[in-house]
Parts: structure tokens; C-alpha cells; sequence
């Protein structure tokens, strides 16, 4: 099983980034996905998540409306746009699959880690 995640880089105050993750299929067509941060010396946090059929998704109140998941579950492939970054958007950027259909915010509901892109904004 293996995650790819991918997109990160640097930067300004503002831009917009689109990050990627390339799942094996067998492991996340019907499986929810979702992306975690964790920023330097900060405990991992959610960032976002989508269902199995892409019908729900779900954002942590310091994205929503400016981040947006989406999936390609012919691709196997999860998607993350970010808009009008902030400094504290800087972070590594994790993608993981989830144990059930949908998405939620818990990383313990997650069985499958990708090694994590940065993402530095800077000001």
C-alpha cells in the first residue's frame, strides 16, 4: 500500500497551491481519504476529507472556504487546492486513507500515512 503525495514548495502570503496524493486503487476506491498538517512543534491536525464517491466532504473551520478536496477515483487520486495561503498554512501536508466510506476529521479512522510534502507560505 502505498500514498504519493505531492505539490508542495514555497509560497507567498496569498497564493494558491494544489497539492496531490496517488493511492493504490485497490486500497481507496471505496475507502474515504483525507489530508493532515503539522506544523513545527504543533501536534498533527485535520485539514480535510472526502468520501469514498467524492459526495461529502468535510473541512477543519481554519480552511473552510479557502481549501478545497476532490477526488479522481479513476486516477486514485486525491486532490488538495489551497487558496490565499497564510504563514500559517506552513506545515507538512499528509494524506491518508480512511477505515470506512467516508471522510472525518479523526486520524485514528485513518490505516494508510503518505510520507508528507511541505508547504511553506512565507510573508
Amino acid at each position: 500500500v502505498q500514498l504519493q503525495a505531492s505539490g508542495g514548495g514555497l509560497v507567498q502570503t496569498g497564493d494558491s497551491l494544489r497539492l496531490s496524493c496517488a493511492a493504490s486503487k485497490r486500497t481507496s476506491t471505496n475507502n474515504g481519504m483525507g489530508w493532515f498538517r503539522q506544523a513545527p512543534g504543533k501536534e498533527r491536525e485535520f485539514v480535510a476529507a472526502i468520501s469514498w464517491n467524492g459526495g461529502a466532504t468535510y473541512y477543519s473551520e481554519s480552511v473552510k472556504g479557502r481549501f478545497t478536496i476532490s477526488r479522481d477515483r479513476v486516477k486514485g487520486t486525491v486532490y488538495l487546492q489551497m487558496s490565499s495561503l497564510k504563514s500559517e498554512d506552513t506545515a507538512v501536508y499528509y494524506c491518508a486513507t480512511s477505515r470506512y466510506a467516508s471522510g472525518t476529521s479523526q486520524a485514528s479512522h485513518y490505516q494508510y500515512w503518505g510520507q508528507g510534502t511541505q508547504v511553506t507560505v512565507s510573508s
